[in-house]
């Protein structure tokens, strides 16, 4: 398993997912800003946008941190970090796993640039939207799906996490919580390590 990353990018969640999944891996850094930056095909066949994170896994490459979360989650640790194809979670846990890209983030970056949101035009809703559903679904659980955590919650815990640095994560009822039950996890202090060098 190889990879591609940057520090600073949403290659932490795909650091975190490979810690919370124990697959041995390799890391290959990207330099994103470099002015003499020449990508490898390698890379660019997981990514062809050249964005991190990207993953190879044998015949397997592909880009996108969530899809890479699905995906290791999936092969490496059913049943644990992935409900099974027929569980009744499983839509949930798909749902609450595409949520970070499909509804945080573009609501988050309408916030951030002061961009006028209507919930009733997008898809992500509005930012006050976004974080009402989210504590709401965490409301009596200790993690967003079924009883244990899964990688729905790396992809919403490095959300909160990062909302938090950046002074975004309003005061809410769940939400702190668990951005902190997040950040104690073993894994994710190993990912956090791996992912500053």
């Amino acid at each position: 398993m190889k990879l591609f990353w940057a520090p600073q990018t949403r290659s932490q969640r795909a650091i975190w997912m490979l810690e919370e999944a124990g697959i041995d891996y390799e890391m290959e850094r990207i330099a994103l800003s470099s002015p003499e930056r020449v990508d490898s095909s390698e890379f660019l066949a997981a990514s062809p946008m050249g964005k991190v994170p990207a993953i190879v896994d044998g015949d397997v490459a592909m880009a996108e941190s969530a899809a890479i979360c699905i995906y290791l989650a999936d092969r490496y640790a059913p049943g644990r970090l992935a409900p099974a194809l027929d569980a009744k979670e499983r839509g949930k846990y798909l749902y609450w796993t595409i949520y970070t890209p499909a509804v945080v983030e573009p609501s988050m970056s309408e916030k951030f640039n002061n961009v006028e949101s209507n919930r009733h035009r997008s898809g992500w809703g509005d930012f006050d939207l976004m974080i009402e559903t989210w504590d709401k679904a965490l409301e009596g659980r200790e993690w967003i799906v079924a009883d244990h955590f899964t990688a729905a919650d790396v992809m919403l815990g490095s959300s909160a996490v990062f909302l938090r640095m950046f002074n975004m994560l309003p005061e809410t009822k769940n939400l702190d919580a668990y951005a902190d039950r997040c950040v104690a996890r073993p894994a994710y202090q190993r990912s956090v390590e791996k992912g500053a060098v």
